[in-house]
């Protein structure tokens, strides 16, 4: 069967590449890859999400800033973005960059190249890094 008819929990690969179109209404593609449940006693919580996220010259409203309550690990597969972390100055991120945000960093997105392609993870804020 191919893998554009089964739905989105039976997928077990893919190619980060394929269907990099953007939504109708202009927002934002963002494709979950896997959740996982259960992985830490954290209230029941998803603890683990992998997303892709294609941008198409998108940037964070203006005065938006995330603050998320999961760490997040993003990488720039392809394209590019300036992102700014608070109090810190704007970097820009280009294919191989990465960028490891713990818990309630807020950050925001200042602009994306068309055609950004982004992998990031979501963890709980009570792992460790290595």
């Amino acid at each position: 069967m191919d893998s554009d008819h089964l739905n989105e929990s039976e997928k077990h690969q893919g190619n980060l590449f394929e269907n990099l179109v953007p939504l109708e209404n202009g927002e934002e593609r963002i494709d979950c890859l896997l959740e996982a449940c259960n992985l830490l006693p954290i209230n029941g919580e998803n603890n683990l999400k992998i997303e892709r996220i294609v941008s198409d010259g998108h940037a964070s409203p203006e005065g938006f800033w995330y603050d998320q309550p999961q760490s997040e690990w993003v990488v720039v597969l392809s394209g590019s973005a300036v992102l700014t972390v608070e109090g810190k100055p704007s970097q820009t991120m280009n294919p191989g960059d990465w960028i490891n945000l713990p818990a309630h960093t807020r950050h925001r997105v200042e602009s994306t190249a068309r055609g950004t392609v982004w992998l990031a993870v979501h963890y709980p804020e009570q792992s460790h890094q290595v």
